[in-house]
């Protein structure tokens, strides 16, 4: 019996070469550190430039290729929303502002500021609220109760009694080992800002304090991954780290946001960390900071 031998002609051959990329390219999990930086690089020319028609064409061709987050304090999301709708240039209306809704809804009333935004383009404070609600019911119940439960026992006796601390730390470091495998992380989307009985649950105080663990070195491999995915805020990561060398291994910090008494901060190599991390530099941070309390 002799052997069927398959013949593929050039045309064929480019064909599926270039299907081969197309689903390489597809597949490829994104890098959010690189949004991160670009979104740095957009403020840098929107808020010292002020480059303002510049900054709304990057942006937009950022959120084509990067699903939208909307960072605390500079608000990427929200910002090329406003500034579009200011200087009228589409941003794709409707959709677009769907899409904000479950950006701002961890932040209790944030979305009473853009009711007007929304009314222009038809869309009504109760709809808002509608789907705001719809968002909330959304959210991992059997996390939110765990959660509310960790923030309390973390708070336990103001962190004042020393072995009672080391203990509820080491229950938090298991819930939270509990928690990515079964469930990744625990994002604003996920469990939302607010707790049972109004606990307030930021992540950045859970993982400042997982910095002493004996599973700190579990917790810096894990967060970089979820950085890189878009679901840890790179300044938390970078909160744990600094604190570990700091008070733990009492080396040199690497960016700055977790500074003693009598550190010396070299900046430019703690600007390159940051960059690396998707993080401004300590100017542009101080910066959005200065803005933000402004604008508040």
């Amino acid at each position: 019996m002799k052997p069927t031998i398959f013949v593929i002609n050039r045309n064929t051959l480019i064909f599926l070469l270039i299907l081969l990329m197309v689903t390489s390219c597809k597949t490829k999990p994104l890098n959010y550190i690189v949004y991160y930086d670009k979104v740095n690089e957009i403020d840098s020319i929107y808020r010292f430039r002020k480059d303002t028609l510049r900054a709304i064409k990057q942006y937009r061709r950022l959120f084509k290729k990067y699903p939208p987050k909307n960072q605390e304090r500079i608000q990427e999301f929200e910002t090329y929303i406003t500034l579009s709708d200011k200087y009228h240039k589409n941003f794709g209306g409707k959709n677009t502002l769907y899409k904000l809704i479950p950006l701002i809804a961890p932040y209790d009333e944030e979305y009473k500021n853009y009711l007007s935004l929304y009314e222009k383009y038809g869309i009504d404070s109760i709809t808002v609220k509608n789907e705001i609600a719809k968002w909330k019911r959304n959210l991992n119940r059997i996390l939110i109760d765990s959660f509310s439960i960790a923030f309390i026992r973390d708070q336990q006796d103001h962190r004042n009694n020393i072995e009672l601390m080391e203990t509820n730390d080491k229950k938090n470091a298991k819930l939270l080992k509990w928690t990515f495998e079964n469930y990744g992380y625990p994002s604003l989307q996920k469990i939302g800002l607010i707790g049972n009985n109004n606990v307030f649950m930021p992540m950045l105080t859970l993982f400042s304090h997982m910095s002493g663990s004996e599973d700190y070195p579990y917790f810096k491999t894990k967060l970089l991954e979820y950085v890189k995915s878009g679901d840890c805020l790179p300044r938390d990561y970078a909160t744990m780290v600094d604190r570990h060398h700091l008070q733990f291994s009492k080396e040199e910090i690497l960016y700055g946001y977790y500074i003693g008494n009598n550190t010396y901060l070299d900046t430019l190599k703690i600007n390159r960390n940051r960059k690396n991390l998707g993080l401004p530099s300590m100017k542009h941070s101080a910066k959005i900071a200065k803005d933000f309390f402004k604008k508040k």
